[in-house]
């Protein structure tokens, strides 16, 4: 099944054109032409979102978790094309994006089973007790409901898991809430075939038209406006510190601020505690490469700083990651942009000073190829630029003098997606002093594996203190993703035939 976009907005159910237009830069085949973004189609969404949420938001939930799995099959049903139009347009391989289609379909799966459960509903009652002195207490009953109309913005590095119909999406709809997306400029075509795999759901499960749409490309204003637009409730975006931080900004200064939960990236540190390394370091150094240029390191949890405390035995280690990250070949990035900035980063990074060259390449155009510096942790503890996210195949060894300096080390990060202890039984005792760190500063906290790979299931965390995301009380991730678009409500001495179906 060939895929060829016809490159239209999806608003609230119909398929619009714009006189502007962009032309698609796809890493191998033809390019497309796609109609651009503006405030007012931007407008129109929101409005289509708004008058949707009426009905939509008061679903039940058997309803909605079959509109979740329906928006799963018309993405199966599609699965040959969307391979082909995302590989044409990432660059990255079949397998990989088999594999995020099935990411994408079963948490989409997940949540439908979820809701069905109606734990996420966190449903409280306190009976009334009329005949309590000195006052009587009413009847409370209390539960989660949506908020309303949310925006998303489409990811760059997942086309599928984080984008059009990924994770925010999932997670907004299954708490009941229409989504307006805008479709990143990376990927248009993979975007508009998934956004026609969930127009085939609504129609198929009679939800209201506005409760799902797309606007593809646009300049700045475009994002601006949808933050900015009053019937939006809350906003879900992954990307650059930079653009998550604007738009940000931009949510706290309207008249009504709103939430925005923003995962802006990380550079997830892994300790290397001592007896760990002196046992498995070079399958450690081995590890640590494959994870470091999997996907050519185009993850948020890829795992780009690697701390050791100075030895022959981290000598070793080093070595073997120089070595196994030698013999990666050149790998395709998503956008030429995105490549640049890898070429700039690392050329940033190897100029700090202290910086040591372990091993340099050179990135041709959209294609990169794995760095590796080495620093020791007094530059690193003096200089604020070395903790900063290279994104792309790069890593940094920063070495400690002994297990206080690590321990230093560790205190100093911001905010992270994750931080992983390599361990062995006889680190134990560091590890436990290294873990209260850790959880301070991390969402996820691991033990002898690497980051890369998300699990979507309850108990993931996908977030952590800024500037890793810019809520560290939610997740992006798992089932308790669906808690953002939620907000509790109390309801006291509503009377049954009154209340939700789902408090009775």
């Amino acid at each position: 099944m060939t895929f060829t976009p016809h490159g239209k907005h999806l608003i609230a159910g119909a398929w619009v054109s714009s006189e502007e237009t962009f032309t698609s830069a796809p890493a191998h085949g033809l390019p497309h032409v796609f109609s651009s973004g503006t405030p007012a189609l931007v407008a129109q969404a929101c409005e289509a979102a708004e008058e949707a949420f009426w009905t939509y938001g008061y679903t039940t939930r058997e309803d909605r978790a079959a509109f979740l799995n329906a928006i799963a099959d018309e993405i199966e049903a599609r699965a040959e094309a969307i391979t082909e139009i995302g590989s044409q347009e990432t660059g990255l391989p079949e397998a990989r994006l088999q594999g995020e289609r099935g990411r994408t379909t079963g948490q989409l799966r997940l949540f439908a089973d979820h809701i069905l459960k109606g734990d996420y509903l966190d449903r409280r009652h306190d009976a009334a007790l009329p005949d309590r002195q000195p006052l009587p207490r009413p009847d409370l009953r209390m539960m989660q409901r949506p908020i309303g109309p949310v925006a998303v913005f489409g990811a760059s590095n997942f086309p599928l898991a984080f984008s059009t119909a990924g994770g925010d999406t999932a997670a907004a709809l299954a708490a009941g809430c229409p989504v307006v997306v805008k479709g990143h400029g990376a990927h248009p075509g993979t975007g508009e075939i998934i956004a026609e795999a969930i127009h085939a759901a609504i129609e198929k499960t009679g939800m209201p038209k506005g409760v799902f749409s797309l606007v593809q490309g646009g300049d700045r204003a475009v994002g601006q406006a949808l933050v900015q637009h009053p019937l939006i409730k809350a906003v879900g975006f992954t990307g650059s510190l930079a653009g998550g931080r604007a738009l940000f900004d931009l949510c706290a200064q309207r008249p009504e601020p709103i939430p925005f939960f923003g995962e802006l990236g990380s550079v997830n540190p892994m300790f290397m505690l001592p007896a760990a390394v002196a046992n498995r370091g070079d399958a450690l150094g081995e590890g640590w490469a494959g994870s470091l240029g999997m996907g050519a390191g185009q993850f948020c949890t890829n795992p780009g700083i690697a701390v050791v405390i100075e030895g022959a035995e981290s000598d070793a280690f080093v070595e073997a990651a120089r070595k196994a990250l030698s013999e990666q070949g050149a790998q395709v990035m998503l956008t030429d942009g995105i490549a640049e900035a890898y070429a700039s980063g690392a050329a940033k990074l190897g100029a700090q000073a202290g910086v040591q060259d372990l091993l340099t390449s050179m990135c041709d155009r959209r294609e990169a190829k794995p760095f590796l510096f080495k620093v020791a942790a007094s530059d690193w503890l003096g200089n604020h630029a070395l903790s900063e996210e290279v994104f792309g195949p790069l890593g940094l060894v920063v070495v400690a003098k002994d297990a206080d300096e690590m321990h230093k080390v560790a205190r100093s990060f911001a905010g992270q997606l994750t931080a992983t202890i390599h361990m062995d039984d006889s680190d134990t005792a560091f590890a436990r002093r290294l873990l209260p760190v850790l959880e301070r500063k991390a969402g996820r906290v691991l033990a002898n594996g690497f980051p890369t790979g998300v699990e979507v299931c309850d108990s993931m965390v996908h977030g952590g203190p800024y500037p890793a995301s810019t809520n560290f009380g939610a997740t992006s991730v798992g089932t308790l993703s669906i808690r953002r678009f939620l907000r509790p409500v109390c309801y006291q001495g509503i009377p049954e035939g009154v209340l939700p179906d789902d408090l009775v």
